[in-house]
């Protein structure tokens, strides 16, 4: 069986052991081809992130979403920063990544609500790459705005945005991403996973 994006990640990356190819065939594309997405082929990866592992089964992710040429969509654009807008005006799909601060259970401050948040945002990536999609998380766009503007309470907290859509040509992109258009290499085992205490220097080398 051939995952999505596995012709193009055999070129880029090696692994020191063998992974399932689900995890090594994820990467995050640019190209979306503008079509929209229907509710049965977007919202299984929201169905996926459901299922993640979180602090007393605390559940603490929300994702917000706007569907291209609904009422909402130019809310959820205008939130990106330019250069990101430049590609995601092709996706199908907008969604802001909050998660909940504290336990619902007791009301007391959870330390793992991104953390948890985070898992649940890798299943559904995950599901989006294996269904073909691409999936891409990002950092570049106003945050205060993004609070404001879907009224995320202050108990909350915004950790992403990501767009969503179906895989495009290189060609759609402006010419100073298509360079970029490849998936990415990681850094070292040895830098990531370190035997015993934190040693200086160890986790600072970029591969």
């Amino acid at each position: 069986m051939e995952y999505p994006f596995e012709k193009e990640t055999k070129l880029e990356r090696n692994p020191n052991f063998p992974i399932q190819p689900f995890i090594l065939n994820r990467w995050s594309p640019r190209s979306m081809t503008a079509e929209s997405l229907s509710d049965e082929e977007l919202l299984p990866l929201f169905e996926a992130a459901r299922w993640s592992p979180s602090s007393y089964n605390n559940q603490p992710w929300r994702f917000f979403y706007a569907k291209r040429n609904t009422p909402l969509w130019p809310i959820f654009f205008n939130l990106l920063v330019e250069p990101n807008q430049e590609w995601c005006k092709n996706a199908a799909a907008l969604v802001c990544i909050v998660s909940k601060k504290r336990f619902d259970h007791n009301n007391k401050p959870c330390r793992t609500h991104s953390f948890d948040t985070g898992a649940a945002w890798m299943a559904m990536a995950l599901e989006g790459a294996s269904r073909g999609f691409v999936v891409h998380g990002m950092e570049g766009f106003d945050w205060e705005l993004a609070a404001r503007t879907l009224e995320i309470p202050e108990d909350y907290q915004i950790e992403a945005m990501a767009a969503i859509g179906k895989r495009g040509p290189i060609d759609l992109l402006p010419s100073h991403l298509k360079e970029r258009e490849k998936p990415s290499t990681r850094k070292t085992l040895e830098e990531i996973a370190i035997e015993g205490k934190f040693k200086a220097g160890k986790t600072s080398k970029v591969a």
